[in-house]
């Protein structure tokens, strides 16, 4: 057997060959590296494994503190915060939520808030259906998140019953001091036609009438009694002030009905009637009786206020998450001094005019969480846009359906 010497076996058998083969490459490049820059080089490693696992440590320690922190602030915020995993089961409720909808984690967050939410006529406001604690009607908003990269999402639920309350306790307070206003007024619109009425039928009991004068004066008395049954029916919608029986109906559909309508008015005062619904498809949750009786009162509006020849338009637009229904017509405009008081109610411009068909109008839209506004010039026509939130719903369509079905 031969012996070789240290400097033989140096040169003899690389360093790379005693070290494992993914560790060998980087000192293949390094044939003269001696022990002592082996041992270094291990020295150095160790020396950054320990710093990596210190600054994990510390990585850890600081995931602990905000995990802590993210703990307290779901604890103390006021609106309700669900955390959905992917297969959209509750996985964590904060304590707001857990007063508001009990105990709920693992529960199928779909099929639960189907039970739990009920659809109201304000948009984005739920109630919540009623719990054994709970012995009043409480109002829910409800948003979610985007699906993040796990496939969770994070359900925000805030609650709105005092706003809500306050909105109604003030729509109320609006409509009683707009009828204690109207009170002087309404005496005034309620005698005239009823005096009318009066006194047509009074020359009724006159033997001497011709039975043709008879039957116009008939006639006459039926007529200002009508206004005055309008003219009551009109102060009882507007003081009722609410939208009930709301279903889901297509905004084209509900075109075609007024069209339908307003076609033969507006030929009898040879009046052109077009109407345009470039809301294809597109649906509303609400009163549907209400909102075409609101459009009714502007079409008939605009086709009072016109001569021979002129035009009326009725036109559905979809602008964003809005449905705009536009009456313009071409006739001679609106003062400016007049425009802010056309919506007042008793307000009114024409001799046989209710004065109540504009402030109704408005009180149907904002019921519906929309608004009606005016656009007018002398000489350029009008144009008034009613505006009502899209309601493409499908929790709004179960509900109209279960309604149906009662």
């Amino acid at each position: 057997m031969s012996h070789t010497s240290p400097e033989t076996f140096d040169q003899a058998v690389p360093t790379s060959a005693l070290l494992p083969t993914s560790l060998a490459a980087p000192f293949a490049a390094a044939p003269g590296m001696d022990a002592a820059s082996l041992a270094e080089a291990f020295q150095v490693f160790a020396r950054a494994s320990d710093e990596l696992t210190q600054a994990y440590s510390g990585l850890q320690g600081q995931v602990g503190v905000l995990t802590e922190r993210l703990d307290l602030l779901l604890a103390a915020l006021p609106a309700g915060v669900v955390v959905l995993d992917q297969q959209g089961r509750v996985e964590q409720v904060n304590r707001a939520a857990l007063d508001m909808l009990g105990d709920i984690s693992g529960t199928e967050w779909q099929s639960f808030a189907a039970g739990a939410f009920v659809a109201t006529d304000a948009p984005g406001e739920w109630a919540l259906a009623t719990f054994p604690e709970k012995g009043q009607e409480t109002r829910i908003s409800i948003s979610a998140t985007a699906q993040t990269t796990t496939g969770g999402r994070i359900v925000l639920l805030h609650d709105v019953t005092e706003a809500w309350r306050m909105r109604v306790s003030a729509a109320r307070n609006e409509r009683l001091a707009a009828m204690g206003e109207m009170v002087a007024s309404l005496a005034h619109q309620l005698r005239t036609p009823l005096a009318a009425a009066l006194l047509y039928t009074g020359h009724l009991a006159s033997i001497q009438l011709p039975a043709v004068e008879r039957a116009n004066v008939a006639d006459r008395a039926v007529e200002r009694l009508r206004h005055l049954e309008k003219l009551i029916k009109d102060m009882l919608i507007f003081a009722r002030g609410e939208a009930l029986g709301r279903e889901v109906f297509g905004v084209c559909d509900l075109l075609l009905e007024l069209g339908a309508t307003i076609e033969p008015v507006a030929q009898r005062h040879e009046i052109a009637f077009r109407q345009d619904c470039q809301a294809a498809g597109q649906q509303l949750f609400g009163n549907r009786k209400e909102i075409a009786g609101a459009l009714i009162n502007l079409l008939e509006n605009a086709i009072q206020v016109l001569g021979q020849g002129g035009e009326v338009v009725l036109s559905a637009l979809q602008e964003g998450e809005q449905i705009a229904f536009v009456v313009r017509d071409n006739g001679r405009g609106i003062p400016l001094e007049l425009q802010a008081r056309l919506f007042e109610p008793f307000f009114t411009t024409r001799a046989d005019g209710t004065g109540l068909g504009l402030a109704i109008a408005r009180g149907v839209a904002r019921a519906h969480g929309g608004d009606i506004s005016l656009c007018s010039a002398p000489g350029e026509g009008s144009e008034f846009r009613l505006v009502l939130p899209q309601a493409v719903v499908e929790s709004m369509k179960q509900e109209s359906m279960e309604h149906k079905s009662k």
